[in-house]
């Protein structure tokens, strides 16, 4: 599944227990965020046992189905031994006092009623120890959703939960006149704008209501919860880049014939802002709570807008290492797999700076959101060509000339405006200084 993949969700299984599937046949569907992919059977056989339903969450190197191959026979071992073990928990209950069995079925009761903190919900997932330590202080899952998270894409750290308990206790100290149903009164008070919202919108002659679908509900978490975590500055800059516009109309046509690539725009752009990023290297990093991650590899995210509307962001690792050329290829072939539903879940994972092209809807400049756990986004406007004012050894005079906006927005917990604009206005000093005279 990649190296930064842990774990995934079922999305459908295309084969049912009994079926018989051939080898490399596809026998489910699981999803890693935004990416849906089909995993293949290794052998061929029978499929004899399911281990997981729809919707569950899947841990990568974890047993999820038995595939009888040939040879093997098919039997009900396993539901023996279930049946057994239950038979043998009835009989070690009966044999208990009633003192004794009354407390084991407690605990029983207590460990299923533990197991309702899910591994996935509101969007995000919880880790294993974070479920543990939620399970033992008999938080809700409702209360776990809504502690803000300082891990990776948002997701609750065990120091949040921590945070988070410590403050629960010392409001639970300071006025012992709050009850449990006080908390829970106090948390739906919290929710209110969101349910009164909600309640104010009603339907309207001829309206349809759609339910949102996996990847819109995620986009949307993922866009509030960057909202929240990071206070957004946008910085603008106007960049002329006509000598750039009229070297790639020059070597456009011959480089696409040579190497049966395009050479849009995208990896011009990209090269700029990686070199502005080793310039600036403060602006790729990461926030964790009160540390800052310092970023050595340069992977660059590049927003790609899907066929059915919705959003993701394909990831170039390592793109310092690409001449020209080579980022050319990158995006073409990112893009392509984004559009055919072909990326893989390490092609979007591991990103530390992202660009957003929304000149290519025609939009003159734009407020991007970033994208956590970044602190940093570059939108790139529509180039136009504009009337401007250039200096000329005989005077100033006015000419027509390519310009665009280039809207840097950035984590002010971090980012400085310094920072942030002078880091916008060295991409744009390399676009507007580009060798006319050079080969690619």
């Amino acid at each position: 599944m990649g190296e930064s993949v842990a774990e995934a969700t079922i999305t459908e299984w295309l084969k049912n227990e009994g079926d018989s599937v051939s080898m490399d046949e596809s026998l489910l569907t699981i999803a890693t965020d935004k990416v849906d992919s089909d995993l293949p059977s290794p052998v061929s056989g029978v499929l004899s046992k399911i281990l997981f339903k729809v919707d569950d969450v899947i841990q990568v190197g974890q047993v999820i189905a038995h595939i009888a191959t040939e040879g093997d026979t098919i039997t009900t071992i396993e539901k023996i031994e279930v049946k057994d073990d239950l038979k043998k928990s009835e009989e070690h209950l009966d044999s208990l006092p009633l003192k004794n069995r009354e407390k084991e079925e407690v605990s029983t009761a207590n460990l299923e009623f533990k197991s309702s903190i899910s591994r996935e919900s509101a969007g995000r997932f919880y880790s294993p120890l974070v479920r543990s330590i939620a399970q033992e202080e008999g938080l809700s899952q409702q209360e776990l959703d809504n502690i803000r998270g300082s891990g990776n894409e948002g997701r609750v750290t065990k120091h949040d939960l921590i945070a988070f308990l410590n403050k629960k206790l010392t409001e639970k100290l300071s006025n012992p006149s709050i009850t449990k149903i006080d908390t829970e009164k106090k948390i739906e008070a919290n929710e209110a704008p969101k349910n009164l919202s909600a309640n104010l919108i009603s339907s309207l002659p001829g309206d349809e209501i759609v339910e949102m679908d996996r990847m819109r509900k995620l986009i949307a978490d993922h866009m509030v919860m960057s909202k929240h975590t990071s206070p957004h500055v946008t910085s603008f800059v106007e960049a002329d880049v006509t000598a750039l516009v009229l070297w790639r109309k020059k070597v456009k046509n011959n480089y696409e014939d040579r190497e049966n690539s395009r050479l849009t725009f995208t990896p011009i752009f990209l090269e700029a802002v990686i070199r502005a990023i080793k310039d600036f290297p403060n602006i790729n990093v990461s926030v964790d709570g009160n540390k800052i991650i310092s970023h050595k590899p340069i992977n660059i995210g590049m927003a790609t807008a899907l066929p059915n509307g919705n959003l993701i962001v394909p990831v170039i690792k390592n793109a310092d290492r690409f001449n020209l050329s080579g980022l050319a290829k990158e995006v073409n072939e990112l893009a392509d797999n984004a559009r055919n539903n072909k990326l893989k879940p390490d092609d979007i994972k591991g990103g530390t700076y992202t660009v957003t092209n929304v000149g290519t809807f025609g939009n003159v400049m734009g407020t991007p959101i970033i994208n956590q756990p970044q602190v940093a986004i570059l939108a790139l406007g529509a180039i136009r060509k504009m009337p401007a004012v250039i200096e000329t050894p005989d005077g100033d005079a006015i000419a027509i000339r390519h310009k665009m906006f280039l809207s840097h927005s950035y984590d002010h917990r971090v980012v400085d405006g310094a920072l942030g604009g002078m880091f916008v206005k060295r991409v744009a000093d390399y676009l507007e200084n580009w060798d006319s005279e050079r080969e690619i």
